[in-house]
């Protein structure tokens, strides 16, 4: 069977040193369209060096990691990469995240649910340094076609609709050489930058990096709601439910639902495919 839940789960846990610095940071928040203008002090508290914050969600991309294709090759799980997508994610902080770090992350396969048709798996990375514990994260990926084997479903991650118009609404758009400079930070996927790639996937040109969109995001809800600072974030979760084409414009609508204190909700569209769904049940929680 290509997936042994219990093999995967029984699999123990691996472990690496990872480190990163000031250059990543500022990489990445590049990636995710920061700059502009490019004496703003609001952004270049993400792109210069001597005023630097740490956006949490640059979790995703410190050091390697275990990641999606790690994760993949854990013993118990043999799939086809081709049935693959990244389904959602999410990531708790325990503290902020240093300019400079130096810490272990250890990844396992946390949960693997069987929704009939396809199989859902829960890659689970906590990250510490000398100090303790910095961040936990979790990708929950969709392997089409490997379902059906009596596992338990798991729970549902959606998120009831808010009610009314939301409290912000921001548009973002996304440039035309952005993923090019996002995969800088690690994901080297052709889909996102080989047009051949791409069509062979089924595209018609590349798309971005959802966990861009992600960051992306975040950083809109943290300059809009959070007055820039990104240590009150303390979660944020999403499902991802859309692509986006570099040269799109995202939509970001952000409701504060009564009686939910420290909690941002969170609808992500692409404007010019007529408000087509990009992320969805997306949270963040905050101090």
């Amino acid at each position: 069977m290509p997936i042994d839940a219990a093999k995967a789960l029984a699999a123990e846990p691996r472990s690496a040193e990872i480190t990163w610095d000031h250059k990543d940071i500022q990489l990445y928040h590049l990636g995710l369209g920061a700059g502009v203008p490019a004496t703003d002090p609001d952004e270049l508290r993400y792109t210069l060096e001597s005023k630097l914050h740490v956006l949490p969600s640059f979790a995703t991309v410190a050091g390697a990691g275990m990641g999606v294709v790690g994760g993949l090759s854990s013993p118990g799980i043999e799939v086809n990469l081709a049935a693959v997508l990244h389904g959602g994610q999410s990531i708790t902080l325990h503290r902020p995240i240093p300019v400079k770090g130096q810490a272990v992350t250890t990844s396992k396969v946390a949960a693997v649910y069987d929704k009939g048709k396809a199989a859902i798996l829960v890659l689970r990375t906590e990250v510490a340094d000398g100090d303790g514990p910095l961040w936990t994260s979790d990708a929950q990926i969709f392997v089409r076609g490997e379902g059906g084997f009596g596992g338990e479903r798991g729970p549902s991650t959606r998120v009831p609709a808010p009610e009314g118009e939301p409290d912000k609404t921001v548009e973002r758009p996304v440039r035309e050489e952005q993923a090019l400079l996002y995969r800088l930070s690690g994901d080297w996927n052709p889909l996102h930058a080989d047009p051949e790639f791409a069509k062979l996937a089924g595209f018609d040109r590349p798309i971005l990096h959802g966990l861009c969109t992600y960051g992306m995001t975040l950083k809109a809800v943290v300059d809009t709601v959070l007055g820039g600072d990104v240590s009150r974030v303390r979660g944020y979760s999403t499902r991802f439910t859309g692509i986006v084409f570099p040269g799109e414009t995202l939509r970001i609508r952000m409701w504060r639902p009564q009686g939910t204190e420290g909690r941002v909700q969170v609808a992500v569209t692409a404007v010019e495919r007529d408000d087509a769904p990009v992320l969805a049940d997306t949270i963040v929680e905050h101090a």
